[in-house]
């Protein structure tokens, strides 16, 4: 039942998400045919990215917490709690994945090349969510109601992320803050190599991949320094 719910909800959600921003407001990227069908396909994109991302950052709090034996009675590198949740986030991502290919070969036939740019693309998206994992698996230990914190914010995420809307559609005014989005480069990175058959862009990949590294880098010096102070809370 939860293969098939992990297949089921991202599928429920994205038709209702197509209905509400292609039919009620409209919104197009540029560079698309306008149809339903291909703006259903950036749509799924999108929500893979941030479901990948939220999946994690949401479930990091209580990695630690929901692990207490791991902290006191065995000897377990905790450091990799975040990167067993990711894992099975990233399960989660290929199952989507593999989805949005057979819908995207019905309707349109073979993806561009491109999409073999993929693993790239996500790459700092990988490092950036380990990071943050780290920082709020550590957090979660000390700040017990972080999580409802977390849950807030992942949900302001979603609407301030290009993932409903293109960048191009903002006031120039706004588009420099939606750029601070860690989630902006890698969302319209993925929808032009796997839709509209753009070649990664290689300075911007360069830029993100040092500013994630920093950011994974950041987080697990954050666990390894508080790391001490687990059994003494929990």
């Amino acid at each position: 039942m939860g293969l098939l719910w992990s297949f089921f909800n991202p599928v429920l959600m994205l038709t209702v998400y197509t209905f509400v921003f292609s039919v009620v407001f409209r919104a197009r990227w540029v560079g698309g045919s306008g149809s339903k069908t291909e703006f259903a396909l950036v749509l799924f994109a999108g929500l893979m990215v941030f479901n990948l991302f939220a999946e994690c950052i949401n479930r990091a709090p209580d990695l630690v917490v929901g692990n207490v034996n791991y902290v006191k009675k065995v000897i377990f590198p905790l450091e990799l709690l975040p990167v067993v949740g990711f894992g099975a986030a990233a399960f989660h991502f290929l199952i989507n994945l593999l989805v949005w290919i057979l819908f995207f070969c019905v309707f349109f036939g073979v993806p561009s090349p491109t999409i073999l740019w993929l693993p790239l693309v996500l790459i700092p998206l990988v490092l950036t969510t380990l990071g943050f994992s780290w920082l709020l698996a550590s957090l979660g230990v000390f700040i017990r109601d972080i999580t409802q914190i977390i849950g807030v914010i992942t949900s302001v995420l979603m609407f301030v992320s290009p993932i409903f809307y293109p960048v191009e559609a903002l006031p120039d005014q706004y588009r420099l803050f939606m750029n601070l989005n860690p989630l902006t480069f890698v969302v319209e990175q993925v929808r032009d190599v796997m839709i509209f058959g753009r070649p990664l862009n290689g300075f911007s990949w360069l830029t993100q991949l040092l500013l994630s590294a920093l950011v994974a880098w950041l987080g697990f010096a954050w666990f390894q320094k508080t790391r001490k102070g687990f059994a003494d809370v929990l």
